[in-house]
């Protein structure tokens, strides 16, 4: 069958192309009747409406917005920080009449087309490590891009949170108690699918930049009081899960001596932590105090966290990527293009000072 078009509905009914087009793209512009007969017309030939992407060709936009982050989409929809993200970033597409486009590129994953190939009329990027293809694909494409959480790309915008402040304030706490047998576990370093116990040249060579910043404000913090970095025990992990966390949490706690405080860099891991302390019957926060990061899992657990506002993050991106179009007044940024969002210590019932 020949492929039925705009001009073949106008040929069948004796009008012109442009009016049939009106009746899918500025129905205001004909009579009632009119649009209806061609419709119907329409309907009866099989034809499923304009071609999309010819559509935002002409328009000059596509009516989306790009979200390209570093995981898996099964795990979007199940990690808290990315949620409380997602709803904040839809908020702005919602109240913009404009939609989002989501473009998961999961760890070691190294395609471009996905991004090549993306109808989109800007990028919002999450959490890509240093040299990603995928990155330079963005850039390519010469669209309004705003960065989040990592890498910094300099000429373009970039929200988050000071890392390394966040960090040592995170470790300071602890420290502040009384600790000293300090543990860390840690995912989001490397692109390369370790898990195992990794020294301080891994650690400093963490392909991602926002955990790098992270870990190094754990450090500072560590070495402000006496404690030597590289004798603190440290856990890479490969996945961000519960179960993953229970496992750094296991390997953690059956060193000698027994880390008295663990710091995680996410809510996740550090619920993990406190299952392992349940499975080997150690008392929270008398034994072990755990400190988790973000507060998107942590305030039913009782959980210390290092508070990041993640939805009110997710609306600043989206407002920064709209303002191009007449959408609302971006957020101001500071001279280098950032915008940082404060950070907050929530102290609750997971840390406590050392046991005598």
């Amino acid at each position: 069958m020949a492929r039925v078009t705009l001009q073949t509905i106008a040929d069948r009914l004796g009008v012109s192309r442009a009016t049939v087009s009106y009746a899918f793209s500025r129905p205001d512009q004909l009579s009632d009747g009119l649009r209806r007969r061609i419709m119907e017309v329409a309907d009866e030939l099989g034809y499923a409406g304009p071609n999309p992407t010819a559509r935002s060709l002409r328009l000059g936009r596509a009516g989306a917005l790009g979200l390209l982050f570093s995981e898996t989409l099964a795990y979007a929809f199940a990690d808290p920080y990315a949620i409380g993200f997602f709803q904040g970033l839809a908020t702005a597409a919602e109240d913009a009449g404009v939609g989002l486009l989501i473009l998961p590129l999961p760890h070691g994953d190294r395609r471009t087309e996905t991004v090549r190939d993306a109808v989109v009329d800007a990028f919002c990027v999450v959490s890509l490590p240093d040299g990603h293809p995928a990155l330079a694909e963005v850039l390519g494409r010469k669209l309004p891009v705003v960065v989040v959480d990592e890498p910094y790309v300099r000429g373009h915008p970039f929200v988050g949170i000071d890392e390394p402040a966040a960090g040592a304030e995170a470790a300071r706490h602890v420290l502040g108690l009384g600790h000293r047998r300090i543990g860390v576990a840690m995912v989001g370093l490397h692109d390369d699918g370790y898990t195992g116990w990794a020294d301080v040249t891994r650690q400093r060579s963490a392909a991602f930049e926002a955990m790098r910043a992270r870990r190094s404000g754990y450090q500072a913090a560590c070495e402000d009081a006496g404690v030597t970095w590289a004798e603190v025990p440290f856990y890479e992990l490969a996945r961000n899960s519960r179960e993953a966390g229970r496992k750094a949490g296991h390997a953690l706690l059956c060193r000698d001596p027994r880390p008295t405080a663990i710091l995680t860099n996410t809510d996740v891991l550090a619920l993990g932590i406190l299952d392992a302390a349940a499975d080997l019957g150690l008392d929270v926060p008398r034994e072990l105090s755990v400190v988790g990061f973000s507060d998107s899992a942590a305030e039913e657990a009782g959980l210390t966290t290092i508070r990041q506002p993640q939805q009110e993050m997710g609306e600043a991106v989206g407002h920064l990527l709209l303002a191009g179009a007449g959408h609302g007044t971006p957020p101001p940024l500071a001279e280098d293009g950032r915008l940082l969002f404060a950070h907050q210590l929530v102290v609750r019932g997971s840390t406590a000072p050392p046991a005598p």
